[in-house]
């Protein structure tokens, strides 16, 4: 299973269906922990990103001129 099959949108619907029938534990028990783990590092970095990052970047180009 490659990293695109593993979140392609086929499979995000069928996530979210075992999300919602079984819940977490079902989630869990059916796939795993590593789509669990790869889903909040996803979210993870992307906040960084959005939230660390960016304003970092505009606040250093805005006080430095």
């Amino acid at each position: 299973m490659g990293f695109k099959s593993t979140f392609s949108k086929e499979k995000g619907k069928e996530y979210r269906k075992v999300f919602k029938d079984q819940g977490f534990k079902g989630l869990v028990k059916k796939y795993g922990w590593k789509l669990v783990l790869a889903v909040f590092m996803f979210y993870l970095i992307r906040d960084s990103i959005l939230y660390i990052l960016i304003p970092y970047l505009i606040a250093r180009g805005l006080f430095r001129a």
